[in-house]
């Protein structure tokens, strides 16, 4: 069954002649038309567009002469990375119909490594929120059971990830939006250092923690697709300059003698008592494995929650006042003058959680309550970033659960707090813009996927990766599949 292989085996029967990029596109998208009326991720099927990019590769492979590892894999993308020619929403009413005219970097590196595009992927709206019931079209369910949500904001890559609708997808992580949903499917999710790849092309949420990442089946993939996006771009200020080590190549070496510090501050009470111990047993795991594990301390990690909320927010309402109903994206009608304009478009083009997040951004940043919130939200930052610091002087990774729990059902938190509270153990690593990545490290009596997040220094991915990699191989919990058919 093709959509059941990872990269790295589409790649050798491709190769082989055992199988074609078209057999595989055209697996995915009979997969994708039986069960995503059921799952719900995708919000854009781009099936001409797929079976003609399909096409081409099999070309390539019949002249021996294949692009990349990636070359005729089938992948999607969540809907706020820009598709040239392909409608781009965000989960918005605003932007329903807005096609772009270019694509994101991220996209035309995957288009130039030869990757068959198989359409794009559900979210919470702009990326506000943790579980995808935000998106203004339908909410996206979690494979594992249909009653509970997938996490978010990326639930619909993540969901296609889990349920093989896809070889591998890609997300966006702010404050957790890839790790979180990665942890609450069962798959693996990636959040690269921040720069580390291009935002170009990512509608902006919030522009100095967004970070765009890949999810896979295995860490081994994750490293592929994390190859192929990664590196310094003209086009974006913020994509670092810096050298693109072999991911793949970097995951041999096990962890004999890494030293894995466990932060207490993310062992925090109401945490699930099976996510907690998953974790543990997960920490037993690599110290069988020849790491060494050693206690650290976070002590900022507590004020990570509301320093995001300002932070977050008030960046939030910077860059959707672009949305206004003049150059592109929805129009209301019936406004008198501009002012008026304005209000009715926004009034009916943004939801619920995106109109509370720009009032409070805007609050924040308002005259007189700039210094008292968001400028004292980026001095904690500061000290969130401090405390990552010191720790990595003494360990080499940094290993915790990656939600405080694990997928709830559908309309189960009406509380905002509530929602936010999903993400506490993920944002402080957007603040320090570090990478982390979130393995399958277990399930509840219930069947539920348990995230192991596993945290990094700046640019050292390589080594975040590998420690993945040697806790997978120990482990079979990535080879089990969510019980549909």
């Amino acid at each position: 069954m093709l959509t059941r292989l990872t990269i790295e085996e589409l790649g050798a029967r491709f190769r082989r002649g055992e199988a074609t990029p078209s057999q595989a596109a055209a697996a995915y998208l009979e997969r994708i038309g039986a069960l995503d009326g059921r799952v719900k991720a995708y919000l854009t099927v781009t099936r001409e567009t797929a079976l003609g990019q399909a096409a081409e590769a099999d070309a390539r492979f019949a002249a021996g002469r294949p692009l990349s590892p990636l070359d005729g894999v089938p992948v999607a993308v969540k809907d706020l990375l820009c598709t040239r020619g392909i409608r781009t929403t965000c989960g918005s009413r605003i932007l329903e119909t807005f096609v772009p005219p270019y694509d994101a970097t991220v996209v035309a590196r995957l288009r130039a490594a030869g990757a068959v595009l198989l359409g794009k992927l559900n979210l919470d709206e702009f990326a506000m929120g943790s579980s995808t019931e935000h998106s203004a079209f339908f909410p996206t369910r979690n494979p594992w059971d249909l009653d509970r949500v997938p996490g978010g904001s990326s639930g619909g890559s993540a969901a296609a990830a889990a349920a093989d609708l896809a070889a591998a997808t890609l997300g966006s992580d702010t404050g957790g939006s890839i790790r979180q949903p990665a942890a609450f499917c069962g798959t693996v999710g990636l959040k690269p250092t921040y720069g580390r790849v291009s935002r170009y092309g990512l509608v902006a949420f919030a522009s100095s923690l967004d970070q765009i990442g890949p999810f896979a089946k295995t860490v081994a993939d994750a490293a592929l697709v994390l190859g192929v996006i990664a590196g310094a771009d003209p086009r974006d200020s913020t994509a670092v300059d810096v050298a693109v080590p072999d991911y793949r190549a970097a995951l041999s070496g096990g962890v004999e003698g890494l030293r894995v510090g466990i932060p207490a501050e993310y062992f925090i009470e109401g945490l699930d008592p099976e996510v907690e111990a998953a974790v543990q047993a997960a920490v037993a795991v690599l110290r069988g494995l020849g790491a060494r594990t050693e206690g650290v301390s976070l002590p900022h990690t507590r004020y990570g929650l509301p320093a995001y909320y300002l932070i977050a927010p008030a960046e939030a309402s910077s860059n959707l006042a672009r949305y206004d109903g003049v150059k592109y994206g929805l129009r209301a009608p019936g406004g008198r003058h501009l002012v008026e304009m304005y209000g009715r478009t926004r009034a009916a083009g943004f939801g619920a959680e995106v109109k509370r997040r720009i009032m409070l951004g805007a609050y924040a940043l308002s005259a007189g309550y700039y210094d008292a919130y968001y400028g004292k939200a980026q001095r904690v930052r500061t000290l969130v970033r401090r405390d990552f610091q010191q720790a990595f002087e003494r360990v080499d990774v940094l290993a915790a659960p990656t939600t405080p729990g694990v997928a709830f059902r559908l309309g189960e938190k009406t509380d905002p707090l509530q929602m936010y509270l999903n993400d506490i153990l993920t944002i402080p690593v957007n603040l320090a813009g570090l990478p982390g990545v979130s393995v399958p490290a277990g399930f509840t009596q219930a069947g539920l996927p348990i995230g192991l997040q596993l945290i990094g220094r700046p640019y050292d991915e390589a080594t975040v990766l590998r420690a993945a990699h040697a806790y997978e191989r120990a482990t079979t919990w990535h080879q089990r599949k969510p019980p549909l058919p």
